[in-house]
């Protein structure tokens, strides 16, 4: 089973849920198993509130453990058993890859993982046993692997801002003709940690209340709260203000974003885009609004990946990054027999190459049909290459 996970400084997120990344010890079974682990006859609280931030993740035991509550979520979410092996996709700033991939691998395989007889892990959760072995850990870059579920974002853009708004950190990443453009990598500490702290010591010095961190991101979301009003409109021109406060640091750090368009993600994303005005004057503005699209674009790259992906647990060299053509245009690499469903929605059957939504050609019922990679329904018209039109055109004379 492949999961793909996203250790965030603020919350832990995987395909299918979303939680802080906080976590409580307790020396006895709390006073109930909701969202509790044992592990190591120590019982383990996750998801109340935050952890302290951290510069390394690696100096405690704390995502470890939250990776394995992560792992027991989505093994009941999809109906795994509780005795499996799984893959592990995670991701890291570009800036700062190569420098974590190799510890951060090592630290959520364990000691006892890296040798050649892989032994699984015993905890559970929610008083359910779990006996998990973790096969493999491959990092991709965060920002970047969201590209792969939205290719149509940067497709016909020569140049693209990727905007990763997390807790504690806010990566930009400029793509130039879909590759990414290692020299512009920034890492700004502006993540909504710092936005929520900010705003919740306005609130008291202006209110003298003390509003809680629930009570602040659903403000700043837009959502109703029952609270005083003076205290929402504190919220919301915090809101306001931070955003001003980022897009003045993108600025600075060499970025035009009244020339380039911006795609924002990341849990800070739908805070960003609704406090954009016309003001700014952005060039062009694209949300991806759920939080929890970096992990699916870990998991869907995994997926993807060959078998023979080297294991350094860095990214493969048979991924060359996310693709923004959803039909191949060369035939020797769609005419293998790798499965008869769609590619892109995955559930469809994949349509004939020479099929007139592609190619209309008067005489291609002549021709054998091999099977494209998609259906057709996600797709625009993608011609084939020029090698194989003089192939054909050779073949009918």
């Amino acid at each position: 089973m492949n999961i793909g996970i996203d250790h965030g400084y603020y919350a832990i997120k995987t395909r299918h849920f979303s939680f802080p990344a906080g976590i409580s010890e307790y020396s006895h079974e709390p006073y109930t198993l909701q969202n509790t682990l044992e592990y190591g006859g120590k019982f383990f609280v996750c998801g109340t509130g935050r952890q302290p931030i951290l510069r390394n993740k690696m100096e405690n035991d704390n995502y470890y453990l939250l990776t394995l509550a992560a792992i027991a979520k989505e093994i009941k979410q999809r109906g795994g058993k509780t005795e499996c092996s799984v893959r592990i996709a995670a991701g890291l700033p570009l800036a700062g890859f190569g420098r974590e991939k190799k510890p951060f691998r090592e630290y959520l395989l364990r000691s006892s993982q890296l040798a050649d007889d892989l032994r699984p892990v015993c905890f559970k959760f929610e008083g359910i046993l779990y006996k998990i072995t973790i096969e493999d850990v491959k990092l991709f870059p965060q920002g970047y692997s969201a590209i792969a579920l939205h290719p149509e974002l940067i497709q016909n853009e020569p140049s693209v801002l990727l905007m990763d708004i997390g807790g504690w950190t806010v990566d930009l990443m400029r793509l130039d003709n879909g590759v990414p453009n290692a020299s512009t990598c920034r890492s700004l500490e502006l993540g909504m940690i710092r936005c929520i702290d900010e705003t919740k010591e306005q609130v008291r010095r202006d209110t003298g209340l003390s509003v809680t961190d629930a009570q602040v991101e659903r403000v700043l979301a837009g959502k109703p709260c029952s609270m005083d009003e003076d205290a929402r409109n504190i919220i919301q021109k915090q809101g306001r203000l931070y955003t001003e406060r980022l897009l003045s640091a993108a600025m600075e750090s060499g970025f035009d974003l009244k020339a380039i368009p911006v795609v924002m993600l990341g849990g800070g994303a739908a805070v960003v885009k609704g406090n954009v005005s016309e003001q700014d004057a952005l060039c062009r503005v694209f949300a991806l609004l759920d939080d929890k699209v970096n992990a699916e674009g870990f998991e869907r790259i995994l997926e993807q990946l060959k078998t023979g992906c080297s294991s350094s647990g860095g990214v493969s060299k048979g991924w060359q990054g996310p693709c923004i053509c959803s039909v191949p245009t060369c035939r020797t690499r769609i005419t293998g027999k790798r499965g008869r469903f769609c590619k892109v929605c995955r559930k469809a059957k994949k349509a004939p190459f020479w099929y007139g939504r592609f190619w209309r050609l008067s005489s291609r019922e002549n021709w054998k049909q091999p099977y494209a990679g998609c259906c057709g329904k996600n797709s625009k018209l993608f011609l084939p290459s020029q090698y194989s039109l003089r192939r054909k055109r050779s073949h009918r004379r």
